[in-house]
């Protein structure tokens, strides 16, 4: 199958692409900046190329199948209804908001520019869509600093508040969310679900820790691995590491996600990536564990914790946030409570503005230097 590389990052330019990559007779598309062949396995829809916020480049292969089974189960998971997207279309996310407007029949709302608490009340006022005589649910998919976004503005100014409970469903994942924001936006109304999953998954699979009809996960070895019709293909030309990252069992295939956690009851429970771990004077501590504890404070609700060097520990957590200088020894007591003491952040640095990459995700990398640069 031909592959053509996507000429814009213009959400209405990747609608009109998606539709014939998914939907049509292709060609695929390519989204991301590595160099891909002009010829795919048939069946391919995307060839999504990303690093996320750590890692080494990879191309990943989507298939118009899993998208669309994916598309499907969402929609027996929570209902059909008019999409709004937000996100950017260069990334799973963005895509599957379009992919499942594209396979419900209804192009979805395109919020244009940049994403503020005041665009994306004028994008949600307008939608009112209405079929046989019903008003269409609302619904749309953001990631944590979004929902902290519009909760914030929300609070002061019922318009925002109004148009966060209008939708019907709020997907949000991409990072965890912490509780506390959670809460607060329960409060104003919104109708929000947690989402769990990945590029290599088609997007969010688990919802609310429950995965999503035709999706199997499990615990090895405290690593959750998933299995279903959602699956990515493979990396667009690399066997090996395909080979490892899905490998096959009894004619099943699986897929590694290198998150840390556990499945009781049919819930699953994440708890951080397996390798975002530090030794911090011997002692194993992961940083999304410390991270959780930190989110959870008043203030700290947009907190990254990165590592930092210590000239006796080794490592130690440093605590990156927006918010005030004051709050270490809070969040020192919080994470003692949590975690214990070898884990407790022994930095706390403020910053302007958080950065972060298209995709809504923390830049960790850039953090992590510039904790090296001001140690």
């Amino acid at each position: 199958m031909r592959l053509e590389r996507a000429t814009s990052t213009d959400p209405r330019d990747l609608l009109r692409a998606l539709r014939g990559a998914v939907l049509g007779a292709g060609p695929a598309i390519a989204l991301g900046d590595a160099e891909v062949p002009e010829e795919v396995p048939a069946g391919t829809a995307v060839v999504l190329t990303t690093s996320g916020s750590t890692g080494v480049p990879k191309s990943v292969v989507l298939s118009r199948s899993a998208l669309t089974a994916s598309a499907l189960a969402t929609a027996e998971q929570i209902g059909e209804g008019h999409w709004l997207l937000p996100l950017a279309g260069g990334y799973i996310a963005g895509v599957q908001v379009m992919v499942r407007a594209l396979v419900a029949g209804r192009d979805p709302a395109i919020l244009a520019g940049r994403f503020t608490a005041e665009s994306f009340a004028h994008a949600a006022g307008g939608m009112n869509s209405y079929a046989d005589g019903s008003r269409v649910p609302r619904l749309t998919s953001l990631v944590p600093a979004q929902l902290q976004t519009l909760v914030d503005a929300g609070e002061r100014d019922p318009l925002i508040a109004r148009a966060l409970a209008g939708f019907d469903t709020i997907l949000v994942g991409g990072q965890r969310l912490p509780e506390a924001l959670r809460e607060r936006a329960i409060a104003l109304g919104a109708r929000v679900v947690r989402t769990y999953g990945s590029t290599e998954t088609s997007g969010g699979c688990v919802y609310d820790g429950v995965p999503l009809g035709g999706v199997t996960v499990r615990s090895v070895d405290g690593e959750l691995r998933i299995t279903g019709p959602n699956l990515a293909d493979g990396y667009l030309g690399d066997p090996s590491r395909t080979a490892d990252v899905f490998p096959e069992e009894n004619g099943v295939r699986w897929y590694r996600t290198g998150d840390a956690g556990a499945v009781a009851g049919g819930v699953v429970s994440v708890t951080g990536r397996i390798d975002n771990v530090i030794v911090s004077g011997g002692v194993n501590v992961s940083l999304d564990r410390v991270e959780a504890a930190v989110r959870e404070i008043p203030g700290l609700g947009d907190a990254v914790v990165v590592p930092g060097a210590h000239e006796r520990w080794g490592q130690t957590p440093v605590i990156v946030t927006t918010g005030a200088p004051d709050l270490l020894t809070a969040a020192r007591a919080a994470v003692e409570r949590e975690i214990g003491k070898p884990a407790r952040p022994d930095r706390l640095v403020t910053i302007a503005e958080i950065p972060r990459l298209a995709s809504g995700k923390p830049d960790r990398r850039a953090l992590r230097e510039l904790v090296s640069a001001n140690a």
